[in-house]
């Protein structure tokens, strides 16, 4: 029969599963056909709404300036593909999972290191934030009616992504594959399909918002020279986000299966080349099909239904209904479908790059130690929680809303690129100073031409993002972060100082001179003989049972009873007008300190041990507040003597209530008498 506290434990098993045994992490370990839909989801997922969200921009100024968005994907690709090759040379250089961080830290210093850490950070909490508001965007352009429900599913999303990866890697990994490949299949069909029937069949798909005409901002109708080209520029700006999780493979390789770093750069080079295929040919087939999308609903004329209540169809939606034959065609449900969970599973990156790099820095002295400890599956589930809760935090604060959360989005991705970059530079230049072979020199020469030119890319985006999504909602991530940077240098601080703290000192094994022993009485009772009788047999210097006396006949029946018992020890009584039990005993503790400072004063505390929650409101509340004062003088030591009740019998590791082996040589014979202000 399953005891209470397998009980308790049940409804994290249904969670989690069986807890995995230390020894097993290798078995965690991901082949390449895995790793790719865990670390690579979110830059993969981006083609469904990269495209958007340059349409987006462009539309500001009606549709005089769409024909710069092939060219704004050109850019988009290329930029894409420097970073990829990039960060091949990180995976090799750098493969025991610090990133962008780890480079910063040895080729930069610490200022920079944190700096690209506070950005990896915020960055995925965004990740998580943005992909699963998208994928509820999906689901909504499936089945309007669900848009007043918006908050609730994105936040059911979070938690059942948290969930997952809770039960680790592997099964994590197994659960996201599918949808993945089936996103990459639909969308490569999707393409095909539409590019087969423009320019093979002659039946040409045209979306639905093909006919609708769109009203420019105010401001926009006219754009030339540095206005033109900073519009321009903001449309590229929101194209990057189909850079986002690049970085995941670079965090992520411990997590490969050996060789690490050759299975890594060969996941990157697979996510690359899907990535921008995928990009290119959804942009693409977009303008053949005339798609427009706007950030406000009401500025496309012709739309069909109540532009103040009714969503706009995502890109992907209106694609796939244009090209499958209608909103009701298996192809556009399929593609909805498969749209939809990749657009969650992005967030994925992030749980496995957040809670990778939250160990890192915990390891480091820069976050609490909790995050570099793995759960029961053998993943760092204080990482997985931390970030989940956040995420959820900003759903909430943002209503899941994808445009308003999208321009907080890649600055802090664009940070540590640049950073990683930079840093990869200076890298390869220590390395080429101390190499001697001339092969071993060109390749590292040819690294250091991608890595510089990978830098000076991803500076001037980063550049162009701020400049362009500042006011737009971005301060909000350039202030998060030197916050983030702050709390980590203070996390740091904390713990040097404690372990300057703990360091032996040269007396650190002598002996103190003396050990006065204090036992706290309320009652001649059981709970108190036994602490006597444990103080006794440490051989104290000196031994003092200790009473408060709050009412005078209480104070005389004890007396009286000391004296009948015959116990060896002298019973020290303390007066106490105001009825106070804490304050005399800490200030006797701190008398007998002052008369002897060498002196070691241990406390002996009696305390009732309980076996339910509300009895532990009846009980000890003496013995706690003692305790919490206690705790603060130095030189006092306080020991804890635990008495078990009856109800406590059977939750550790006996069977039930009654009696137990040892139950008669511990005492129990029934209930003892709880009458005391230390129980």
């Amino acid at each position: 029969m399953p005891s209470l506290s397998d009980l308790g434990q049940l409804p994290k098993r249904l969670v989690l599963g069986r807890p995995v045994r230390s020894d097993r992490a290798g078995e965690s370990l991901l082949p390449k056909r895995l790793a790719l839909p865990i670390f690579a989801s979110d830059p993969l997922s981006s083609v469904a709404y990269a495209t958007q969200e340059i349409l987006i921009v462009l539309t500001l100024a009606g549709t005089a300036f769409l024909y710069l968005a092939p060219w704004l994907a050109v850019a988009v690709v290329l930029l894409l593909v420097t970073v990829v090759l990039s960060y091949r040379q990180v995976v090799h250089a750098y493969p025991s999972g610090g990133g962008d961080y780890e480079v910063a830290m040895k080729n930069h210093g610490q200022f920079a290191g944190l700096t690209v850490a506070s950005a990896l950070l915020v960055d995925y909490v965004l990740t998580v934030a943005v992909s699963v508001s998208a994928g509820t965007d999906n689901i909504i352009s499936a089945f309007p009616a669900l848009n007043d429900n918006r908050v609730f599913i994105a936040i059911g999303l979070v938690a059942l992504l948290a969930a997952a990866n809770l039960r680790g890697v592997r099964e994590s990994g197994r659960a996201f594959a599918v949808p993945t490949y089936l996103f990459i299949a639909g969308i490569m069909i999707m393409i095909v399909t539409g590019f087969i029937r423009d320019f093979v069949t002659g039946n040409t798909v045209i979306a639905e918002s093909a006919s609708y005409t769109v009203v420019p901002e105010e401001g926009y109708g006219q754009l030339a020279g540095l206005a033109l080209i900073f519009f321009a520029l903001r449309a590229f700006a929101s194209g990057c986000t189909a850079l986002t999780g690049v970085e995941a493979i670079a965090n992520g390789v411990p997590a490969f299966k050996p060789p690490k770093s050759k299975n890594a750069a060969t996941t990157l080079a697979l996510m690359g080349g899907l990535a921008a295929t995928m990009f290119a040919g959804v942009t693409a087939l977009a303008l053949l099909a005339d798609v427009k999308y706007t950030e406000v609903t009401c500025d496309l004329q012709g739309f069909a239904g109540n532009c103040e209540t009714d969503p706009q169809r995502t890109v992907i939606a209106q694609l796939a209904a244009a090209t499958f034959g209608g909103d009701t065609s298996f192809g556009f449900f399929y593609i909805q479908a498969a749209t939809a969970l990749i657009l969650v599973l992005a967030a994925n990156t992030a749980f496995n790059g957040f809670p990778l790099l939250g160990s890192v820095l915990a390891q480091d002295r820069f976050l609490p130690r909790q995050l570099h400890t793995r759960g029961d599956k053998l993943v760092y589930s204080n990482g997985i929680l931390l970030l989940s809760g956040f995420a959820i935090l900003l759903i909430v604060a943002f209503q899941a809303d994808v445009t308003r959360l999208i321009q907080l989005y890649i600055i802090g991705v664009f940070t540590s690129f640049s950073i990683g970059q930079w840093g990869m530079v200076r890298h390869w230049k220590r390395e080429l100073a101390s190499e001697r072979d001339p092969q071993v020199r060109r390749r590292m020469r040819r690294s250091q031409v991608i890595n510089t030119v990978g830098g000076s890319l991803t500076t001037a985006v980063l550049v162009v993002v701020v400049l362009t999504k500042f006011t737009r909602g971005a301060w909000l991530v350039l202030v998060a972060m030197p916050l983030i940077f702050l709390l980590m240098k203070a996390i740091n601080r904390h713990y040097s100082n404690v372990a300057e703290q703990l360091i032996p000192d040269t007396d650190a094994r002598m002996l103190p001179s003396k050990v006065h022993a204090i036992v706290l009485v309320s009652k001649v009772h059981k709970p108190t003989l036994r602490a006597l009788a444990f103080a006794r047999a440490t051989r104290p210097d000196h031994l003092t049972a200790l009473t408060v006396n709050v009412d005078d006949a209480e104070t005389r029946a004890l007396q009286t009873d000391w004296e009948r018992y015959d116990l060896p020890v002298p019973l020290t009584v303390l007066d106490s007008p105001y009825r106070e039990i804490t304050r005399p005993v800490v200030e006797y503790v701190k008398d007998v300190r002052r008369a002897s400072p060498r002196e070691i004063v241990v406390v002996f505390v009696p305390q009732y041990v309980v076996g339910h929650w509300w009895e532990n409101v009846l009980h000890n509340q003496s013995a706690l507040r003692l305790r919490a004062r206690l705790q603060f003088q130095p030189g006092v030591m306080i020991t804890t003597v635990p008495w078990q009740l009856e109800s406590s019998v059977g939750r550790g590791d006996g069977d039930g209530p009654g009696a137990v082996p040892g139950a008669l040589r511990r005492g129990f014979t029934g209930d003892p008498d709880d009458a005391t202000p230390y129980g």
